[in-house]
């Protein structure tokens, strides 16, 4: 793709860039077979193609976004189903983060959507405030139906309900907490705790913990480690992603001076693709080269655990449908690892057709988009059920949400592994 910017414009780093990820863009429309939101509205701004053309007339004009750049970005899940399928390696990724910014600081949003996004913003990445905001939440489920009126703000504010869980789980607060290994040591790592996770699942770190121990990993959390940043790295809020990623990296290498680390463990995959990233964040910072050796150390549950581990239960008999999380097939490209664990591990591992498509969660997606992400729950939750599971495992927090509340128990890959482990059998599979 031919681009304009001038020799001034260029000397932003950002810019640069953005230019060369521009560049590479052969206008094929490839991109569109695999894109959710092209596939569900059919409209050409609604793919990456047409997002593509949007963000270079908006950067190369040097102008603010407008209303029309707004609603397709915003419409924009970030699921990299487009970077999986393009031939000619478009960087859409960097290119999309690059115009939320551009949006966040340019465009002035409607007064309700702005104070949602600050709320989002100030309580999500907190565990303690997010799991105070869903026991209010759970509590007003019941009447998500009351809500009159059929704006914006009230279709968001029913699909915030219906997403809090009809009953929370026992708190989890794992900051400052090291756990040793049950047998002979054989490696140390540190673990994300995540945010959702402490306060909406808080098992699936229990079953982390407990499997990296059994198999003599020592797993460290250290107080200084919080949310990773993705929640307002999505929404363009740039300066509170590069406070985040800066915290972590510091709570992070202090542990890995200090003890050593193998690895810095991500059980949530939307998380992981972020860390990964760090070193791109913060390539301009100070602590650009120790948030580069944070991405290089950071690994998925299911990479890490490739390697050692080892099922020590009979096979459980059940048929599990693998939901493949966007965060991790495109974003981290990896598609092996869990299936290859699941069935290791004794079950019988299915697949939905179409296993590139989105299920509508996306983060904060499913908030402030619900309507396409309800078309693609529904789709996804259809296509899972063709298969007749016992159970839907998949390897992000914000998935197995989205798709709860169907009729199928939906479980995190590393809760199985761990009971096949000798762990716990997950909850959500209720008793034997």
């Amino acid at each position: 793709m031919q681009t304009n910017f001038s020799p001034e414009q260029l000397a932003d780093p950002a810019i640069a860039v953005a230019n060369d990820i521009l560049r590479t863009c052969v206008h094929c429309g490839m991109c569109t077979a695999t894109c959710p939101t092209f596939v569900t509205l059919g409209d050409e701004l609604d793919s990456p193609r047409g997002r593509i053309y949007l963000i270079k007339d908006m950067l190369e004009n040097s102008r603010p976004a407008g209303a029309e750049e707004v609603l397709h970005l915003d419409r924009c899940l970030s699921c990299l189903s487009c970077m999986t399928t393009c031939p000619s390696g478009v960087d859409y990724m960097h290119l999309v983060d690059h115009a939320r910014v551009h949006v966040n600081e340019t465009y002035k949003r409607p007064l309700t959507d702005r104070l949602l996004r600050d709320v989002l913003a100030k309580i999500l990445p907190f565990p303690k405030r997010m799991r105070l905001a869903l026991q209010l939440a759970s509590l007003a489920r019941p009447m998500a139906g009351l809500i009159p009126g059929d704006t914006q703000l009230t279709r968001r504010l029913r699909a915030m309900l219906a997403l809090s869980p009809a009953k929370m789980p026992a708190a989890q607060s794992l900051g400052g907490t090291v756990h040793p290994a049950t047998v002979t040591r054989k490696g140390r790592v540190a673990l994300l705790a995540g945010c959702a996770q402490q306060a909406i699942g808080p098992s699936i770190n229990t079953a982390t913990i407990a499997l990296l121990n059994r198999l003599g990993i020592e797993v460290v959390i250290p107080a200084a480690a919080g949310c990773c940043g993705a929640l307002v790295h999505h929404m363009g809020r740039h300066d509170e992603a590069l406070a985040a990623a800066r915290q972590n990296t510091a709570a992070w290498m202090a542990q890995a001076k200090n003890g050593g680390l193998d690895a810095v463990i991500v059980n949530t995959s939307g998380c992981g693709t972020v860390l990964k990233d760090y070193g791109f964040l913060l390539k301009a910072d100070p602590m650009g080269p120790d948030a580069a050796k944070i991405s290089a150390l950071t690994m998925d549950i299911s990479e890490y655990l490739l390697k050692i581990y080892q099922p020590v239960s009979k096979p459980s008999g059940l048929t599990v449908a693998y939901h493949a999380a966007c965060s991790l097939q495109h974003g981290q490209r990896i598609t092996a690892a869990p299936k290859t664990l699941l069935r290791k591990a004794g079950f019988t591992v299915v697949e939905p057709k179409d296993p590139h498509l989105c299920c509508g969660s996306a983060g904060t997606y499913n908030i402030l988009q619900p309507e396409i992400a309800t078309v693609l729950r529904r789709r996804k939750l259809d296509t899972l059920r063709e298969k007749n599971p016992d159970v839907i495992a998949a390897g992000n927090i914000g998935c197995l949400t989205q798709l709860a509340g169907d009729g199928i128990p939906t479980v995190h890959m590393v809760e199985l592994l761990d009971w096949m482990a000798g762990g716990e059998r997950p909850q959500a599979l209720g008793r034997r």
